[in-house]
């Protein structure tokens, strides 16, 4: 049934931020992130899942309900594909503004 994959893919990406958010609390602030190298692959495999996540769900639902659901699976091909050339300061960006309304917006299409 494409509605219980649907919730399934949402629910991986929900576990996937609130673990991103877990471990950026004890995080304070972008140099700390940059020296943290445990944080940033945890986070890095994080946003793997999330990506995959929103491809899958791409594929039984209408993925325009996400926000910036093309850009989230292109940063995890980058993340993959272009492991050697990830700037951490974009990885940073990411943190703070699409992840707080990816999540929004997936609390949303659970309920």
């Amino acid at each position: 049934m494409p509605q219980l994959k649907a919730l399934k893919y949402l629910l991986d990406i929900r576990i996937a931020v609130e673990r991103i958010e877990a471990f950026m609390s004890d995080v304070p602030d972008v140099e700390a992130f940059q020296k943290d190298l445990k944080t940033r692959l945890a986070i890095e495999r994080l946003f793997g899942i999330i990506g995959e996540a929103v491809n899958l769900y791409g594929k039984v639902e209408f993925v325009d309900e996400l926000p910036d659901a093309r850009r989230i699976v292109d940063f995890r091909n980058r993340l993959i594909h272009a492991y050697d050339d990830i700037d951490e300061l974009v990885v940073w960006e990411i943190l703070q503004t699409h992840i707080p309304a990816l999540k929004k917006r997936v609390d949303e299409l659970i309920r």
